[in-house]
């Protein structure tokens, strides 16, 4: 994002800092690229929305012609709200998850949308709860890898879906409860290079062509999301084009060894909105420690945004671009790490996948100047918290030329609301 093309000091000063700003021409283009990418017949793109569920970039989703992943009931809820269709023919709004959680099995039941079960116990639960329907079932293919360790969506450690050599067991269950399999899921996660991305997707076509034959009444193949996006800077960029290719040659395998057409879906989340979005702080200080036996000293840039905002840096040592904007900007460039209020030692920026720091050449900022996280529309705001009593920030969204605020900062009472004292 080209930061000269927003106002970022005069957003500053009317929403307060931290603030997400998202710009929308930019959202409108990823979604336009995937509904490119999956415009052959047989092809189907859901948004996942747990990489950022704000309601402006679900309408952008549902103008772009996407279905819905959800993973709690409430994401299928806020998708209705959006104008989602609910209901399962055709299955707009997929529901994914090991463990039914609060309002989850109501809001499955209640707008029909398609139950996408990860674990045997989930059919067990649907059936007790009088639902009658097709459910998709989530198998663990025993292989993937996310962009990083903590991330392992596929494998012997990994908890999500149904291991594939006992999904058997799971089908003779939803058999018995009078539950169509219809769609088959895995998602096996991007990988840490995007060769192992394009390996895993092949490998995992191939797997559910054994698998299809299994169950006759499915008619749909979802492979998950984890398309790759560039973070850092000259990082390469992931081709869609090639991944067409991909996905055109997997339905046409899958149909042809089906007997009937097979829809083949995926699910991103990361793709379309991670770089449409930054995280922007004020720094409040700039500060020093000194070499000793310890080691070596670092000066921080203290800003006031922190892990409570933008987590994936504390939690997985995740790269995101650092931008100045203010008196500072132009300066020479100096190492520093880039830290948050938070009475935390976890609360850094800077960090590498081993949790070290790595400070960053960065101009020498004043107080007052903008510090700008780039990158950070997936699982930014989503993953935000109310650590220490702070309150989410709030979200600004740009689309030509015009700012307007689309989630507004919390206060206490928002964050105490639903403090109470009642018998049980």
């Amino acid at each position: 994002m080209d930061l000269t093309q927003y106002p970022l000091m005069e957003i500053a000063e009317k929403a307060g800092t931290p603030f997400y700003l998202y710009d929308g021409n930019i959202l409108r283009q990823k979604f336009g690229e995937l509904a490119s990418l999956t415009q052959p017949r047989g092809l189907q793109c859901r948004f996942a929305v747990k990489a950022n569920s704000a309601r402006k970039v679900l309408e952008v989703a549902n103008e772009n012609g996407m279905w819905i992943d959800a993973v709690s009931g409430n994401e299928v809820l806020r998708a209705k709200r959006a104008g989602f269709a609910m209901g399962n023919e055709p299955p707009v709004v997929m529901f994914t998850a090991d463990v039914f959680r609060d309002n989850a099995l109501a809001a499955v039941i209640e707008n029909g949308v398609l139950p996408n079960v990860g674990s045997p116990g989930m059919i067990r639960e649907l059936a007790e709860a009088g639902y009658r329907g097709p459910i998709a079932l989530r198998i663990n293919p025993g292989f993937g890898h996310g962009h990083v360790q903590a991330c392992d969506t596929g494998g012997p450690s990994s908890k999500h879906g149904i291991w594939y050599e006992d999904h058997a067991v799971a089908g003779a269950m939803a058999k018995d409860a009078g539950f169509p399999v219809v769609a088959l899921h895995a998602h096996v996660g991007t990988g840490p290079q995007i060769e192992e991305f394009d390996r895993n997707m092949r490998h995992l076509a191939e797997v559910f062509e054994e698998l299809m034959a299994s169950y006759p009444e499915a008619d749909a193949v979802n492979l998950g999301g984890g398309i790759p996006h560039a973070y850092r800077p000259g990082a390469r960029h992931y081709d869609l084009a090639n991944y067409q290719v991909i996905l055109v040659e997997a339905q046409r395998a899958l149909s042809e060894s089906a007997g009937r057409q097979v829809r083949v879906e995926i699910e991103p989340g990361r793709y379309p909105v991670a770089g449409m979005a930054l995280l922007v702080g004020r720094v409040k200080d700039v500060k020093a420690t000194r070499t000793n036996q310890k080691g070596p000293g670092h000066e921080f840039i203290m800003t006031d945004a922190g892990f409570n905002d933008l987590i994936r840096p504390a939690m997985y040592g995740s790269y995101h671009a650092i931008s100045i904007v203010g008196k500072g900007a132009s300066r020479p460039l100096e190492p520093f790490v880039v830290a948050g209020p938070l009475c935390e030692s976890g609360d850094v920026f800077t960090r590498d996948e081993h949790e070290l720091l790595e400070p960053r050449d960065l101009p020498r900022p004043e107080p007052g100047d903008l510090v700008v996280l780039h990158d950070a529309g997936a699982y930014g705001a989503a993953m935000s918290s109310n650590y220490v009593s702070l309150g989410r920030a709030a979200q600004v969204y740009w689309q030509d030329g015009r700012a307007s605020l689309i989630s507004r900062r919390e206060t206490l009472d928002d964050i105490v609301a639903r403090e109470c004292d009642e018998t049980l």
